[in-house]
């Protein structure tokens, strides 16, 4: 069975930074680090997308715990430390890291719908 290039191809992204036309621009960091409770998978990462005046504006991270924000009586109960930021002040929406390929995935999808709601 071969690798799964996701974590290597997510690690060696790490420092990038892009800068679109409109002067929206990304940035990816991404380390290893030792497993563990909050991060199973051994990768640290803050992906994030800002605005032409430099404030983020979306991003995947694992910086910080956030809770589910479920309904009902287990409201709140369970901490997430992968999270997905949907604007600006969303602080932080659970969000379930199956692969380092599907977060880069998963990424650009929301670059490429914001751009594109920019650009109309």
């Amino acid at each position: 069975m071969e690798k799964d290039p996701g974590p290597d191809v997510l690690l060696e992204l790490h420092g990038t930074e892009y800068t679109e036309d409109n002067s929206y621009w990304y940035k990816i960091e991404a380390w290893e680090v030792e497993p563990s409770k909050e991060i199973p998978h051994g990768i640290r990462y803050n992906l994030t997308l800002h605005n032409n005046h430099n404030k983020r504006i979306m991003g995947f991270d694992n910086a910080h715990a956030v809770k589910s924000r479920k309904k009902g009586r287990f409201k709140g109960r369970i901490i997430a430390y992968d999270h997905l930021h949907k604007s600006a002040v969303d602080k932080g929406t659970p969000y379930i890291f199956s692969s380092a390929q599907q977060l880069l995935n998963d990424f650009f999808t929301e670059v490429n719908r914001i751009l594109s709601e920019v650009a109309q």
